[in-house]
């Protein structure tokens, strides 16, 4: 425990928020923006995981990494091929030059200046509305935590020992893997397999189920399909013994009896809610495993305390730490109805092609709904702007009932995360599959393929025995 020679002081700030990330920012740059007196709580960097550890750097990699494959792929167009020269240190330097760029969004400057007071410390509740941060006494009617998460390791015999990466310290590592073996096989391990594996890396994923098990699986068969081709040993349902450090780095041990040696080792198995060390239980805050136990309008046990982004456990995502923080400006501050919505959450993996979600899945859907959904699907084969650019493995995939009301959507495709977004909109605002099959895009675009998938809805209706009876009819008609 730390000892201040500083006097002690008391803050009677109107929200008081735990945490920079990305939800603590929105939060306290919103409640600041409308009059309100905050307080904001970070004992780490400013900008969370997100900017220092995850989106942001992961993002940049993989935008690296392209430039590296792009060399490799001249052929079909005309261009000669060639291996790429990669200056891997050179690589992490662009890294943290985009985090440089951006950070001054996120920083205690920018937030000084609309008025957020910043303290760069732990907090801890000492009481159902008042927690202690360093020499400073907080006492506020509202309380909102945003502590994030953090890697989760699984329980392998020797892993701790042996050492390994996760997504907040691969970044800083400035030597290209020989062999990276990432266990893992969610957007995490798959995104930086395929990264490091086109700047020069051999990369082995060990998978302990499916690959990408959280989305549509007819559409991550064709990530995991790429994956291959370009070079990465993907094993699914691949149980693992033991970890060993070994003069070359580390050796996994299968339950197989295989050995795989590799110069580094990446877990990305997961992640955990942030809340040690909060003191939550002196604030009367409910909380799991799995994260501060939320109700719909993200409020905790204690009526005074909020809890948003990672560290409720709900959802692991940037933007839906965004979303949180609004619902929290809208709810706590103006009173007015907020609810979170799991029907509109979207998700995107940045491999190539880009895989995105939102709304259920098919699988989903039938469980909900029976066999009273139609299946719509739409692929790059048939969409001219893929031809054009020789991406062609991919397709639209939209969900809908029986009365054509959109219940889902995936897409695999390159910036797939990009043309999910229509399908975003019309979840979010209910509209019906007619919505998006009769706006016009611009040609040729990959955005067309959504348009035609929603369009097939209307096919065997449009196309059908009674609609043709009656065009022969009309059309019999004077003129």
């Amino acid at each position: 425990m730390r000892i201040y020679a500083a006097a002690m002081t008391t803050l009677a700030p109107d929200v008081c928020i735990v945490g920079a990330g990305s939800a603590g920012l929105v939060a306290a740059a919103g409640a600041a923006q409308l009059g309100l007196d905050v307080v904001l709580i970070e004992r780490a960097a400013m900008g969370g995981d997100c900017l220092n550890q995850g989106c942001v750097p992961s993002k940049a990699l993989i935008a690296a990494a392209r430039m590296a494959q792009a060399q490799r792929d001249g052929a079909p167009f005309g261009i000669v091929p060639v291996e790429p020269t990669v200056d891997f240190a050179r690589v992490m330097d662009h890294v943290a030059e985009v985090i440089a760029a951006i950070a001054p969004n996120d920083s205690v400057e920018r937030f000084e200046k609309l008025g957020v007071r910043v303290l760069k410390e732990e907090a801890r509740f000492i009481g159902r509305t008042e927690l202690q941060a360093g020499p400073h006494r907080i006492s506020s009617r509202r309380i909102v935590l945003a502590t994030g998460s953090q890697p989760a390791a699984p329980p392998i015999p020797g892993l701790a020992e042996a050492g390994f990466l996760t997504n907040e310290t691969i970044f800083a590592n400035r030597t290209l893997p020989s062999h990276l073996i990432v266990i893992g096989g969610g957007p995490i391990g798959l995104e930086m397999a395929q990264a490091h594996r086109r700047l020069g890396s051999r990369v082995t994923v060990l998978e302990v189920a499916e690959f990408l098990a959280k989305d549509d699986p007819e559409l991550a068969t064709i990530v995991v399909a790429r994956l291959r081709s370009e070079g990465v040993d993907l094993c699914n349902h691949t149980k693992i013994a033991r970890v060993d450090r070994s003069p070359a780095g580390v050796v996994v041990i299968l339950e197989s009896g295989e050995r795989l040696e590799g110069s580094h080792l990446l877990v990305a198995a997961g992640r955990a809610p942030v809340v040690d060390g909060l003191d939550l239980d002196k604030a009367g805050v409910a909380h799991t495993a799995k994260g501060i136990t939320v109700d719909a309008s993200l409020k905790t046990s204690n009526r005074n305390v909020w809890a948003i982004g990672d560290c409720n456990g709900l959802y692991a995502f940037t933007h839906m730490a965004g979303y949180e923080a609004s619902l929290f400006i809208r709810g706590a501050l103006f009173r007015a109805p907020a609810r979170l919505d799991a029907a509109i959450v979207p998700w995107a993996t940045y491999t190539d092609p880009e895989l995105a979600q939102v709304g259920l899945s098919e699988r989903q859907a039938r469980e909900k709904h029976g066999d009273a959904i139609k299946v719509l699907r739409w692929k790059l084969a048939e969409n001219d702007r893929a031809q054009t650019e020789r991406t062609t493995e991919g397709m639209v995939k939209a969900i809908t009932d029986r009365r054509g009301r959109i219940l889902g959507a995936a897409i695999v495709a390159p910036h797939a995360g990009e043309l999910i977004q229509p399908w975003c909109l019309a979840i979010a605002k209910r509209l019906k599959i007619s919505a998006l099959a009769s706006f016009v895009p611009p040609y040729p675009t990959l955005g067309e393929a959504s348009k035609r998938a929603a369009g097939s809805y209307f096919t065997e209706t449009l196309f059908g025995p009674r609609t043709r009876w009656l065009v022969r009819l009309l059309s019999r008609l004077p003129v």
